[in-house]
This record gives structure tokens, sequence and C-alpha cells, in this order.
């Protein structure tokens, strides 16, 4: 970190939530392209800044605006006709760093993404193609949204939705299938060919890659591909796994010698009631597990609600809570009730899925609020809308991965935290260092051994301004002391002034310098 009294003023400044408007764009100039990353990318923006950002000729300004996390996703949205490619890119890609659930776009922009052509007139560095890749794994593409294309009037997103082709309805792949435009069909009838065991077979290439397993882990199986792989001992887990694999070769997957196969077919939405009961009482403890965890009928949708809390690797009964973090949105979801039933449920992985899910109702997110076990309560704290704050600073104390995520919840306490101000962890001290209603400025942390908690007690704004003062010419603390929203809007001018940055025209004729002493009055 640097030790130049003007960088740690500017990148101060920058952070400062109280800095009004006319501040904020001075830091738009070239001398303060070192704050461009914390003002435009880490930051709420007031709305004439963000029409400022969005209108400045400096391409890494706005393309940093286009990944922050902070702009409503309609802000962002209105770079997608930007003309530099690598700013569209960036909308494209999403808010970073990505933590947790990322708003999605807007239809009309995600339509322009997903069907714009390339200008061969002018030349790119990233193609109207690549920029679409980065946003189909971006997560700013609702589930809804998808559903929507398959029967969309511009054809061009139809061809699209023929890619959801495992999670479409029969139905909807015969309409895919007669669309009016051609190529619409050739790609449905291409995407078919996944269902189809012998174009499979076919296709299937004899060495190990990444092409093989996802042939054989979740699309059509024939019978002598199974039974060669059977033969071989080669791929078993893929087929245990693949809804598609043929009954015979399950039968015999649910008898393997490997508890990891044996457990996979355990999970199977297809499970024949004999075979499952054959399963509850497979001498290995995971095997048994999952086959009891999930009883009969099940879905597809349900088992991939499950894998994605409780893991599905070779040694694994369940991550923990820290390790899932906030979940995404599946293509196809179970129904809210189905979450209900877990979360009713005496099994506490049961529960952890339910407290996955950000529909539940609130009673029985405040069920979920006093479990007995830390999972459930941190999963909901991480996922729901409506968890109370108690749990969500709980989980923030308890799960160390998950903080970065958690600062950016509305749920998790910023008041209150006396009691943590001497914690052991310093992240926890830094959050009880920031708390405005403290009884008294966080005086004692200014000497903290740990930076972070330091800046945080010296933006404290219980902190005496005279204090404040005095913080700004200190290296330890001038940062923090420049954030500190009690500073009046005049002094952040000053110190901008101490920087070297311009003043806007009509205050040209101010002339530069030490700004007069803070009152303390």
């Amino acid at each position: 970190m640097s030790s130049d009294p003007a960088e740690l003023w500017l990148r101060g400044v920058a952070a400062n939530p109280a800095a009004p408007s006319d501040v904020l764009l001075r830091l738009l100039s070239e001398q303060a392209r070192t704050t461009w990353t914390i003002l435009c990318e880490e930051r709420e923006l007031p709305a004439d800044v963000v029409e400022a950002v969005l209108a400045h000729p400096e391409r890494a300004i706005r393309r940093r605006f286009a990944r922050n996390r902070h702009a409503a996703a309609e802000q962002r949205g209105r770079l997608v006709n930007d003309e530099d490619a690598l700013v569209r890119s960036a909308l494209a890609s999403g808010p970073r760093p990505r933590l947790g659930r990322v708003e999605a776009l807007p239809d009309e922009i995600l339509e322009h993404l997903l069907t714009v052509q390339d200008d061969d007139s002018t030349g790119q560095l990233l193609t109207a193609d690549e920029i679409r890749q980065e946003l189909v794994v971006s997560g700013q593409i609702s589930p809804a949204f998808r559903r929507r294309t398959l029967n969309h009037p511009v054809a061009e997103l139809r061809y699209q939705a023929t890619g959801l082709w495992l999670w479409l309805t029969p139905g909807q792949r015969d309409a895919l299938l007669s669309d009016p435009d051609p190529a619409v069909r050739e790609a449905a009838l291409r995407q078919s060919r996944l269902l189809d065991p012998t174009a499979m077979e076919k296709e299937l290439p004899e060495e190990s890659c990444h092409h093989r397993g996802l042939l054989l882990t979740n699309y059509a199986v024939s019978h002598a591909v199974a039974a060669q792989c059977l033969a071989d001992r080669r791929d078993l887990w893929s087929l245990a796994h693949n809804p598609h694999t043929p009954g015979d070769a399950v039968t015999r997957l649910a008898r393997d010698p490997d508890p990891d196969v044996r457990e996979r077919v355990a999970a199977r939405a297809d499970l024949d009631p004999v075979l499952l009961a054959e399963l509850a009482q497979d001498p290995d403890s995971r095997v048994r597990t999952r086959a009891l965890l999930h009883p009969l009928p099940r879905t597809w949708p349900e088992r991939a609600a499950i894998d994605r809390i409780i893991g599905h690797t070779a040694g694994n009964t369940g991550h923990t809570a820290e390790i899932i973090g906030a979940v995404d949105d599946m293509i196809v979801e179970p129904p809210t009730s189905w979450y209900e039933t877990c979360a009713a449920s005496t099994n506490p992985l049961l529960r952890r899925v339910a407290a996955s899910c950000h529909r539940l109702p609130e009673e029985l997110v405040h069920r979920l609020a006093g479990d007995p076990e830390a999972d459930v309560r941190h999963l909901l704290a991480y996922n729901h809308p409506l968890a109370p704050p108690a749990i969500v600073l709980d989980a923030f104390i308890a799960t160390p991965l998950q903080r970065p995520y958690l600062l950016t919840l509305p749920r998790l306490p910023r008041t209150g935290l006396h009691h943590l101000l001497d914690h052991d962890d310093p992240d926890v001290r830094a959050l009880a260092a920031a708390d405005a209603g403290l009884a008294r400025p966080p005086l004692h942390l200014l000497a903290d051994p740990e930076p972070r908690v330091r800046r945080a007690a010296a933006a404290n704004p219980l902190l005496p301004l005279d204090v404040i003062s005095s913080l700004l010419d200190d290296p330890e603390h001038a940062e923090g002391a420049a954030a500190n929203p009690g500073l009046p809007a005049e002094r952040l001018h000053g110190l901008l002034d101490l920087s070297g940055l311009p003043r806007p025209a009509s205050e040209a004729g101010r002339r530069p310098g030490r700004p007069a002493p803070v009152p303390t009055g």
C-alpha cells in the first residue's frame, strides 16, 4: 500500500459514502486514475455521477462501471451499445467480484446481447459471439427469461433456446422441431441427437476426455455402450449419475463394489422401490444415507437441489454451509412446496436443502432460523432475504469464507456491535469498528495491529472532527480518515486540491492550498 498522502487521500475520498457529487466528479480526471476502481466499480454512485461515468470518454471508467455490483442492472445495461467491445464484454461478464446471486439484466438488454451481430466495418478486440459466451455463463440470464425464449418472436432466440434441450418437456421439444424457421428446426434436430442412443454411440470417443465424460454423464446411453463400460469397469460413476442410463445397467450399478457408484444410484429419481430398499440396507453409510434421505416418488430437479447442497464426491457426506455459500437458481427448480416439506424434515441434510431456497414463506424462515444445526442457519442467512439479522451476523462470525458476500447483504447488522470490538478475529473487529451507533468512538482500535481495523476505526463518523483532521496526516490512518463521512464537503475538496486534482471550471479561480482547520464545535 502506498504511503503517499495524496494517493491515500484520493482513495479515501473515492470510498467516502458521504462525498457529494461535485467531489466525486473531480475524481474522474486522469490525475485520479488510481481511484477509478474504488469509485466506479466498488461503491454506489449518485445519479448525476452515474451519468458522467456512462458518458465518460475514458474506456477504463466505463468498463469498471459495467462491473459494478452496486449499480442497478438497468444502469449498467445502458452500456450495451458502447463503442468499445471491452466495455460490452465487461457488461456481459457481470459484476465483479461475483458474490452470491447476480441481478438479471433487463430483457431488452439480454435480447440485444444475444442477437447482435458484428459490425465488419470496425475492428474489435472481441466478437459479438465471444461477448455472448461471457453473458451465458455470467448468471445474468434468469431462468424465466430462458423459458421465454422458447416462443420468442425473434427466431435467433428460439434457436438459442434449443440449447436447453435436456430440460425441456416433450411438447416444448416438438414445438422447436416444427418451428417455422428452418434454422431453428435444424438446431432442434441436432439437439435431439442428445437423446438418441445410437447417435451418441457413434459420437462417443474411445479415449478418456471431457467430451466423453459429458456424453456419459448427461446424454442418452445405448445398451451396448453401457455394457462395454460395465465390462471395462470404466465411467461407472457417470453412468450411475446419468438419467438416461438403461434400467438393466442401473440394476448392475446398484450392486457395484464401488460405494461411490452405489451412492449415485441411490440418488436417482427413477429408482425402482425394490432396488431402493436394497440400497437402504447397504453396508456403506453414505449409500444408506442417500437412499433414505429422499423418499419416492422423486424428480430429477429434486436430486439436483440436494446435490448442490450435500455434494456427491468420493468420501463426502455433505459440504459445510461455508463451502456452499449462496446458491444459484437452477434452470428447472423443484416447486416451493417441496422445499417446504424439506424444512419440516427431521433430517438436517434436508433442512439444509430447504434453507437454500429463497422463496420459503416467512413462517418457515423463522423456524429454520432457530434450527439446532448451525449449517441450516448459515445457509438460510446466505440465501433468504428474510433471514433475521442475528443469524446473518452469526454466519459472518462463524464462516470467514463467506464474509465478502455477507458484507453485501443489507441484513448484516452494522450497529449494536459493541460486544465485538475486541473480538479475536480482525474482520469482526473491523465490522464493529465501523459501527456508527456505538456509545463512544472506537479510539482504541486506531492502534489495532491490523490495517483494515485501523482503517474502519478512522472512518467511523463518531470520531471528533479534530481527531479526523489529525489522522489525515498519518499514513497509517489517512485513507480511513479521508473516507470518514463526518468530513465536510469543503474539506474533501481541499484534500483533492492538495492532491493536485483540478477543480471544475466554475471554481477555477479558487486558489488551492491547505484547507482551514476543521472546527471542533
